[in-house]
């Protein structure tokens, strides 16, 4: 559908994806699909072998060469849009958030007022009423601040403009908790009589909630030391990160490229279930903090171990297996040459994030002296070159014969080892 768009060519209006009116959503939204449409379009007609300016039709390795750049410039454009499609996104999300913390406040006055049939309202609904409404007024006043950076969502996304499951989980057991402490004080500011203030009091007893308390603690450390760890893995090029264009929901049940991680799926579905256990044992019992069981507080403990050894376990760094000469169907045996093509063969070339175009343009080869861009190949619906296990790159006339080193960088910035060739005259 979006090749047929790109084809049939843009339409006119208001918001035809050139719209200039600073943060307007439609524009920026329109801008990045007539983009992508267009690039689709180039590369399928690039794939099959159309669209070649007869100057370099000639040439093989002029062709591809021509081929790469026009297709890592319209990948650019598509980066640049998306970027911006990114940012408006983000700037209308705290109306989302905000609209979804209300939300969930007037559901939760229907249901008390649907419990409160036949037994009657209580200091302990008034109380709890009143402790969501300040929780909501802190989020919509933390969404206002940070109305450019995803509202409400804004401390959960990561550095790598991504959801973060550990600051994610962390945060729904913080807002449990200070909810229950919430409802505590509104009901000891109702209270009457002095027994009755005791026994609340009594309710913030560490016997009482040690559970919930102990994976409190648990989870926040958690999400401290995962961004530690991570930070630490990428400055000592052991981990690849690449920015997303915009956080999305999928980010907390999966890795970078978008495939489901374990760890995460099994740490965001224990704790959820966890939260939930707690949330109704809260409305069962609202004179004390949720007395959530040692038994259910151990297996969100393991689970969080899990996700945690699944963080030290995750990425690694780029290596070069090999290096041979690149041949065709008919060639001749021979050894590298200045003008050849090499195969380099490894893994890790291309970092969980980095398939679309305008990363594996960024992608670098350094043979002796010289920076050789990784050419772009491509192939009806993507590209056979880059790929994350083999590269295939041209030998510059400018590289002296002899024994030279091969490097890839990714798009990363993360270098591989070095591999020693043979370039003979």
């Amino acid at each position: 559908m979006a090749v047929q768009e790109a084809r049939q060519g843009p339409d006119t209006g208001a918001h035809a994806g050139g719209c200039t009116c600073g943060d307007c959503p439609h524009g920026a939204r329109e801008g990045h699909r007539r983009a992508v449409a267009a690039f689709l379009s180039r590369r399928d007609e690039f794939a099959a072998g159309q669209g070649l300016p007869a100057a370099v039709a000639h040439s093989v390795s002029a062709s591809r060469q021509w081929v790469s750049e026009e297709l890592a410039q319209s990948a650019e454009l598509v980066a640049e849009r998306g970027r911006a499609e990114g940012q408006a996104w983000l700037a209308r999300l705290w109306l989302r958030t905000t609209y979804t913390v209300w939300a969930a406040i007037l559901a939760l006055l229907l249901t008390q007022s649907l419990t409160a049939i036949g037994a009657g309202w209580s200091d302990a609904r008034t109380a709890g009423l009143l402790a969501a409404l300040a929780v909501a007024g802190a989020l919509t006043a933390a969404s206002w601040f940070h109305r450019a950076r995803g509202g409400a969502l804004a401390p959960v996304i990561g550095e790598d403009n991504r959801l973060s499951t550990s600051r994610a989980v962390a945060a729904a057991w913080v807002l449990l908790v200070a909810y229950a402490v919430l409802v505590l004080a509104g009901r000891l500011a109702a209270a009457s009589g002095p027994r009755e203030r005791d026994a609340l009091i009594s309710g913030l007893a560490l016997e009482r909630g040690a559970g919930v308390v102990t994976v409190l603690a648990v989870v926040c450390g958690i999400a401290v030391l995962v961004r530690r760890v991570v930070g630490l893995r990428v400055l000592g090029q052991r981990l690849q990160k690449v920015r997303a264009h915009r956080p999305r929901a999928a980010d907390l049940l999966t890795d970078d490229s978008g495939r489901g991680a374990f760890a995460d799926i099994q740490y965001v579905v224990i704790s959820a279930v966890a939260v939930v256990f707690a949330a109704v044992r809260l409305a069962r019992r609202p004179d004390q903090l949720p007395d959530l069981p040692w038994g259910l507080a151990v297996v969100v403990l393991v689970s969080a171990a899990t996700y945690l050894a699944g963080k030290y376990a995750e990425g690694g760094r780029p290596v070069i297996l090999s290096v041979v000469r690149s041949r065709e169907a008919g060639d001749l045996d021979a050894p590298i040459r200045t003008g050849d093509d090499i195969e380099i063969r490894g893994a890790g070339f291309v970092p969980p994030g980095a398939q679309t175009a305008d990363r594996l343009s960024r992608m670098v080869v350094r043979i002796g002296t010289v920076h050789v861009h990784v050419p772009l190949v491509p192939v009806t619906g993507g590209f056979s070159n880059p790929a994350d296990a083999l590269l295939t790159v041209p030998v510059p006339a400018d590289v002296e014969p002899g024994r030279v080193e091969v490097q890839v960088v990714t798009a990363a910035g993360v270098e591989t080892n070095r591999y020693t060739i043979d370039v003979t005259d």
